[in-house]
């Protein structure tokens, strides 16, 4: 059975894009420790974030950097951590959470968001990557 972040890739179940390409995508974590709080998904399903081959790891990082930089622009933290918990979900993720704090890594802070919160967020992210330079492919 597909992941369920391969469902929401396929249109199966909802999801709120901010980003897309041939090799990645990130989405709003429907259970955010804080605003802004996003998931960085490879397409292809993997397990374990230490069996992904070089250049994918390499492309995900990429994308993670990318989309700090909207993360930053958007909710001004002191930094946009990045975790790759994998326990959750057996396809793997890296978290980035805009943090003021260590405990900002905290996922028992983790609150469920609405659909209309999460579109927001993902809209400000969006337009935040755009201002950047992203392009609007890239920019779900």
């Amino acid at each position: 059975m597909a992941s369920i972040f391969t469902q929401i890739m396929n249109g199966e179940l909802p999801g709120h894009f901010i980003w897309r390409d041939d090799k990645a995508i990130a989405i709003m974590t429907i259970s955010p420790i804080k605003p802004g709080h996003c998931l960085v998904i490879p397409v292809e399903e993997i397990n374990h974030w230490d069996e992904l081959p070089a250049d994918l790891a390499a492309h995900l990082m990429l994308v993670a950097q990318k989309i700090a930089k909207g993360l930053k622009a958007t909710y001004s933290p002191k930094r946009v951590g990045v975790m790759i918990a994998g326990l959750e979900v057996p396809h793997t993720h890296l978290h980035l959470i805009p943090v003021d704090e260590l405990t900002d890594f905290d996922f028992s802070l983790q609150k469920p968001a609405t659909s209309d919160q999460l579109a927001v967020e993902a809209e400000k992210i969006r337009a935040a990557l755009k201002e950047l330079g992203c392009s609007a492919a890239d920019c779900a």
